[in-house]
């Protein structure tokens, strides 16, 4: 069995001594259902329940007349490109830079849009599928209706009463059996009677029968916006009703079931990516599926999906009891009108864990997109596209996966890097003549790691370094050698060699930089006062070179090889600039102090170093700490600031790295009462990067909570500290199961806003500094061994 599969399997030993722990008994969130309820259907796409099994997703609305939105995480259009890179660039390259050193921006801007952005022809974008749409035949009235999502089974739920009978209704997206599931039931005998068949598509397709309880959708991912119009994915959709006494009949388009008892309505989905056979797949998973009861998959399913959601469990104290018996869009508008309610904040916290386990699993074919495995298709019909952006969202995308103790759950996004990582030699060669890899600002499911399309953010370089962090922080929490030597340090190592020989000495000090290359995605106001983006050595370069030159130098000495390469990289981040304290005592975001463009901009890219690196703290570096605060307080109070579902989650993590909890909190209460719709998925708002209306995108879901993990445990500074940014308004509550790097998983229990106690699981053994506040103590473990901690164990450290 590998490592790390057995690292996981000892993850849910750290609950049961928990509860052993004396006075430290962990019951409220035990008897608290994670649910998400209603008392009317869902009229809007924002309404609905989610549900995937980390490939199929589907919205469900809950309607008497049911919609159900579906989705697959290969339904791309367009095609592998080859040619992409302008041919312009490396010829342009070297005037780009001196123009940029001569201070001569606005030259080089045009000469940056001319010869270096890309335009490719058949980038694409993950489309969304018909819908599957049920009509019912009632003969009464609807009245005690309830709709739910059970985070803790992965179901969603509706039930209602019409006339004298009460009809019920389940639907699950199986991981085990991979098929979407609906359970249709009724207190009367033969009294089910409706009509199923699929929504309108703007997409290609046909309908046909497959027999006489089996539909079967053919079609073509085919779209003009992004791509040519004529390549993309084929996908079939096929669907089987199987009723339990009453009859059922094929029509042209559509089943007719009637006085049925009971139905179970199975769902597969496949498309021809990676050069499968759709209808193949589809006939085989349904086949398999229609010969197990609803009962088998339901079970099978539950376990599945348990076996990760039950290993972290939040208490956040409760809610006053006028708040909490209400559903949860009502509680949501109360947060929204500044009630408090802990309880709402962590139900989004599993919320973010429980879309991450059900759109990104082990075995997945692509990671989770900029609306993960579920699609409204309105990203898809936006300029930006429904992809992976590469400088910061795909990565908020797995924030939480590790902290939050899902880290399989990374996997699809690790053989995504591994794909950029062989694409993006081309693109390293055929643009800057150099080795290694590299990729920009957006990628695709065909590798693209070109520039982007447009100037102001097309041009982001170091986005594959920030991409492959994740491989390294899954190491980190997860210490394993055969993984870093065969996994991480491979792509590490090729990256670290691009930038080696991509970077060049700026003119004044000699410092090593990177360019031209954007600071995701800001602007700035030259000497001349015109405006531009391109730069030579920005801070956000600058910081990811940093980590990667110094993850590889540990990697190396780990695994005692490259003696001769580590020297290079060495001497090369003793050549980087220093981070810089500018004008206003802000952190300078380019090298040169530059006025921003729009200080009310929503990224804040130079403070990676702060979150998700940890180059720059509170304790270690205090005036650069300080210089990060001065620069998200004049940004999220400048006029008419770019408030985003993904910014105020990034908020939230930055103040949870300064022991900012009432901030963190605060941004954290913004986002859930002013980013997230009733369904509690967040949402790009209108009026931000040209949207027209709200756009769902799941970043802020994730990184909110992995805010949230921050706010109660870190572990980035080689120690591990217990409640580094507890806000006042959480005085009450525990937590299971988080993780730290190292190795290790944590147990909390807290009171009046003071630690309890604590338990600490090493998965693989060793030594680690303990940190609560200003005390702190050292714990010594053996693999499967469990240290349990009071405020008396721990000693004031000397200042």
């Amino acid at each position: 069995m590998p490592t790390s599969r057995r690292n996981f399997l000892k993850c849910s030993a750290a609950a049961a001594t928990f509860r052993s722990l004396p006075g430290l008994a962990f019951e409220a969130s035990e008897k608290r259902r994670d649910e998400l309820w209603y008392r009317k259907a869902a009229e809007r796409w924002l309404e609905a329940l989610p549900i995937g099994n980390g490939r199929m997703g589907a919205m469900v609305f809950g309607g008497v007349e049911e919609r159900i939105a579906l989705s697959e995480s290969t339904v791309w259009s367009g095609a592998p490109e080859t040619g992409v890179v302008n041919p312009g660039a490396l010829p342009h390259l070297q005037e780009i830079r001196e123009l940029l050193f001569a201070g001569k921006y606005v030259e080089a801007r045009a000469l940056c849009e001319k010869h270096l952005l890309a335009h490719p022809k058949n980038f694409g974008t993950n489309l969304p599928l018909p819908e599957l749409t049920l009509s019912f035949k009632h003969s009464g009235r609807v009245d005690r209706y309830r709709r739910s999502l059970n985070l803790e089974e992965a179901t969603a739920q509706v039930s209602y009463r019409s006339g004298e009978a009460v009809f019920t209704r389940e639907v699950i997206a199986s991981h085990p059996d991979d098929v979407i599931a609906l359970r249709l039931g009724c207190s009367k005998a033969g009294k089910i009677r409706f009509e199923l068949g699929f929504g309108a598509t703007k997409l290609p397709y046909s309908i046909k029968s497959g027999g006489e309880n089996v539909l079967v959708l053919e079609g073509k991912a085919f779209e003009t916006m992004h791509s040519t119009g004529h390549d993309g994915v084929g996908f079939q959709i096929h669907v089987q009703a199987i009723p339990e006494g009453g009859s059922i009949r094929s029509g042209d388009s559509s089943l007719h079931v009637e006085a049925a008892d009971s139905v179970t309505v199975l769902v597969a989905t496949a498309t021809s990516f990676g050069g499968k056979q759709p209808e193949e797949i589809c006939t085989r998973t349904l086949k398999t599926a229609a010969g197990k009861s609803y009962a088998r998959l339901r079970k099978a399913h539950i376990a599945d999906h348990a076996q990760l959601y039950s290993r972290v469990a939040l208490d956040l104290g409760n809610a006053d009891a006028s708040v909490r018996m209400k559903p949860t869009d009502e509680r949501r508008s109360q947060m929204a009108a500044g009630s408090a309610d802990p309880e709402l904040l962590a139900l989004f916290f599993q919320y973010g864990r429980y879309l991450t386990i059900a759109g990104s699993r082990a075995g997945s074919p692509l990671p989770l997109a900029l609306q993960g495995i579920w699609n409204d298709g309105l990203a898809s019909s936006m300029g930006w596209t429904d992809d992976f952006h590469l400088d910061i969202n795909t990565q908020q995308n797995y924030w939480a996966a590790e902290v939050c103790n899902l880290g399989e759950c990374q996997a699809p996004l690790f053989m995504l890097i591994e794909g950029l990582r062989v694409s993006g030699r081309t693109t390293a060669h055929e643009m800057y003549s150099a080795p290694g890899w590299v990729t920009h600002t957006v990628t695709n499911a065909w590798g693209y790691t070109a520039p982007g399309w447009g100037i102001g953010w097309g041009l982001y370089v170091t986005a594959g370094v920030w991409i492959a962090l994740q491989l390294w922080q899954h190491y980190t929490f997860n210490p394993d050698d055969s993984f870093l030597r065969t996994s991480v340090y491979p792509v590490l190592r090729e990256a670290a060699e691009f930038f080696l020989a991509y970077m060049v000495p700026e003119p004044k000090r000699g410092w090593l930089v990177t360019g031209p290359s954007d600071s995701p995605e800001n602007w700035y106001k030259t000497p001349s006062g015109d405006q531009a983006a391109e730069s030579m050595g920005n801070t956000c370069d600058r910081a990811f070179v940093y980590a990667l030159y110094s993850m590889c130098i540990q990697s190396s000495e780990t695994l005692n090889v490259d003696a001769d390469f580590r020297e290079q990289l060495k001497e090369a981040r003793a050549k980087l600039p220093p981070f810089q304290v500018g004008r206003h005592g802000r952190l300078q975001e380019w090298l040169e102090d530059f006025e921003d463009a729009s200080l009310n901009h929503r990224h804040t890219s130079n403070l990676v170093a702060l979150y998700p690196l940890n180059e720059i703290s509170p304790r270690r570096t205090p005036e650069l700490a300080r210089a990060a605060e001065v620069t998200l307080d004049r940004r999220i109070h400048a006029p008419n600031w770019e408030q985003s579902e993904w910014g105020r989650a990034n908020l939230a993590a930055y103040y949870a790295r300064l022991l900012k909890g009432d901030a963190a909190h605060d941004a954290l209460t913004g986002l859930v009462a002013r980013a997230a719709d009733d369904n509690l998925l967040t949402f790009s708002s209108s009026g931000v990067a040209g949207a027209d209306q709200n756009i769902f995108a799941i970043d802020g879901n994730i990184a909110g909570a992995a805010a949230m993990a921050e706010m109660l445990l870190q572990s980035q500074d080689g120690e591990i500290v217990l409640l580094p940014a507890l806000p006042s308004a959480w005085p009450e509550g525990s937590v299971r199961g988080l993780c730290a790097r190292g190795g290790y998983e944590i147990n909390m229990r807290w009171s009046n806003g003071r630690l309890l106690g604590a338990s600490i699981l090493s998965r693989i053994g060793g030594s680690v500094p303990v940190r609560y506040g200003e005390r702190m103590t050292t714990i010594h473990l053996r693999a499967g061994q469990t240290a349990r901690l009071r405020p008396s164990s721990f000693q004031t450290v000397a200042s």
